[in-house]
């Protein structure tokens, strides 16, 4: 199956999918689109046993969401929002989308990108809820709404090389993550590890992320996608009612449903995208690196401590 930024290479009952989005390797909302259409085609295709997914990039998995496309959606917001206000902004907008037919429309007006944010996480939601095993192979920089993927996945694997780099950096611009992370990454590691990273917004280097038990195995590159497509195989052979009731357990086990955990995640970011601080953040960014324009991995990963510290834009001081 061959789309725009969504590349599926079946064999028997492996499915390999590679994203590609040059020159970044960004995430877009017609690529989230595309990934909902490749999920709802293998979703009861019981053939299929597990996913890998990975990028057709040398050195990008994916870089973060399309931070050009969230400052405009921010933008459409009528001025700074509260949390009640995103909330019931998020409520409409779900509402509405369900209507048969309205949906397609809302996309063509203000509500695109909440559209977007409420369509990112229902589709991680069902991967978390099929009875198929998802493996990310991280063969790059996996930032922002690349680490969000990841985490959405059943087993990260990661290159071990040293422009390969995941995190969380959105709080060194003056938003947070909206595609799932500041959930993902707490049920993962803990609220006390988690609060660190997303607060300092660290990126973390294969070696790191195991340790702390962010990624399971850090590979060198020749071994990376052999490795995952090796685990991906002996998994298809489980019984996808076992991996079904072994996921829907794992995933479930919080004190507070995954659902429940999105809808706080999708407001706190509705708020911090709509924010004087947000739009400062954002709009910087897109100044210094447009979506359009190639940039080289190592570059960025230069210039990414400068955000981290502060140094960049003074978003504490407003």
């Amino acid at each position: 199956m061959n789309v725009t930024t969504v590349n599926a290479q079946r064999d028997g009952r492996l499915l390999t999918v590679y994203l590609h989005n040059p020159p970044r390797n960004l995430m877009t909302v017609g690529m989230v689109k595309e990934l909902d259409a490749l999920t709802r085609s293998i979703e009861h295709d019981r053939a299929i046993r597990a996913v890998v997914i990975t990028s057709s990039s040398s050195d990008t998995f994916l870089t973060h969401f399309d931070v050009e496309a969230l400052m405009a959606n921010a933008q459409a917001a009528p001025g700074e929002l509260s949390a009640w206000q995103a909330n019931l902004i998020l409520r409409a907008t779900n509402a509405l989308g369900r209507i048969p037919g309205l949906g397609t429309v809302l996309d063509h007006f203000l509500l695109a990108g909440m559209r977007a944010l409420l369509r990112v996480h229902e589709l991680f939601l069902r991967w978390n809820q099929m009875d198929k095993v998802f493996i990310a192979a991280i063969n790059g920089l996996a930032l922002g709404g690349g680490c969000e993927l990841a985490l959405a996945c059943d087993l990260r694997y990661m290159m071990d090389n040293e422009h390969c780099r995941i995190g969380l950096p959105e709080a060194a611009f003056g938003i947070i993550p909206g595609g799932g992370g500041t959930q993902g990454l707490a049920r993962l590691l803990g609220s006390g590890q988690a609060l660190e990273l997303l607060l300092e917004g660290r990126t973390l280097n294969a070696t790191e992320a195991v340790v702390i038990g962010l990624v399971h195995r850090a590979l060198p590159s020749g071994r990376l996608l052999e490795e995952a497509h090796e685990t991906a195989e002996r998994l298809a052979r489980r019984s996808p009612v076992t991996v079904e009731a072994i996921k829907h357990a794992a995933y479930k086990s919080g004190s507070r449903s995954l659902r429940d955990g999105l809808r706080i995640e999708q407001a706190g970011f509705l708020v911090a995208a709509s924010s004087s601080q947000g739009q400062q953040g954002m709009s910087e960014w897109v100044r210094r690196y447009p979506s359009n324009t190639p940039l080289p991995s190592v570059e960025l990963l230069a210039q990414l401590p400068q955000w981290q510290r502060g140094e960049v834009i003074g978003l504490g001081e407003r």
